[in-house]
């Protein structure tokens, strides 16, 4: 039957309205579209609803199975709470996805979403000179949820420094933990960058000379090869380790003392 007031069909109608609820944004599409979220990636449902994947989170995040059942978009079975309290339950969650997210981008299917975030530099680019824009990875500090924020590290120079976004860097550094970044390159070599000499460093000079300044001249340490061209003309290394700092031969066990006995002193006992 045709519906007078659309023009349209009732089956198209109905057609319509289920690619509607199909297109729907869930909770974690819309979280992880927020602008300053872009470090996250999306965590499948069946990770979440695998209760041994959130083994010990429940004790770390208040109002745990309120804000369980907003990520997953469920009705919660009490609807009686207060708009304070509903705010700590949307607090919650953030938290909750957060830790859940430090978990998932450890997993095969996380790490590969995270690959091609990194492939497009979604993470950003190292801000120090000397690495020529070498894509960066999200880390964190510490694995205790409050302790810091997100930091960027560098796999060319080994560092971390602050996210370019003021947004990005509110993100709590325990939803990407301490593991994530290492382990990555270790599972995608291919990724990580070919290292064939030490990280360069920029040295301060003025008129072309390099500047040395008191206690931070290079000290150079003595080796083996340099204790045997510092010995003594015509004799070996073996020889020079018996001499004392002031150069003589330290004397052989049980000779006797070749120096003048002090007047009047008594000659020694014959042994």
């Amino acid at each position: 039957m045709r519906n007078e007031n659309t023009g349209m069909f009732e089956d198209d109608e109905e057609e319509l309205s289920s690619e509607e609820e199909e297109e729907e944004t869930t909770w974690i599409q819309w979280f992880c579209s927020l602008k300053g979220n872009e470090f996250f990636t999306e965590v499948d449902e069946s990770f979440i609803e695998d209760s041994f994947n959130l083994y010990g989170l429940r004790a770390q995040v208040p109002y745990y199975d309120y804000a369980l059942d907003m990520i997953l978009d469920t009705e919660p079975e009490d609807d009686s709470l207060s708009v304070e309290q509903q705010e700590k339950v949307e607090s919650s969650a953030e938290t909750l996805y957060g830790l859940i997210h430090a978990r998932y981008i450890l997993t095969g299917p996380g790490m590969m979403s995270m690959y091609d975030k990194y492939k497009a530099c979604h993470f950003g680019r190292c801000p120090r000179v000397m690495c020529y824009g070498q894509p960066v990875l999200p880390v964190g500090q510490s694995d205790i949820p409050g302790t810091c924020k997100v930091k960027v590290f560098c796999p060319l120079c080994n560092d971390v420094y602050n996210p370019r976004s003021t947004l990005t860097l509110q993100i709590d550094g325990a939803f990407f933990g301490t593991t994530f970044p290492h382990l990555f390159l270790l599972c995608h070599n291919d990724l990580a960058p070919k290292i064939t000499k030490a990280p360069q460093i920029y040295e301060p000079r003025i008129y072309g000379f390099k500047i040395y300044r008191p206690g931070q001249a290079p000290v150079r340490s003595l080796t083996a090869g340099d204790a045997s061209s510092s010995s003594a003309p015509g004799t070996t290394a073996a020889e020079n380790a018996g001499r004392d700092p002031q150069g003589s031969r330290s004397a052989k066990p049980g000779a006797a003392d070749e120096r003048p006995a002090a007047p009047g002193a008594a000659p020694p006992a014959a042994s």
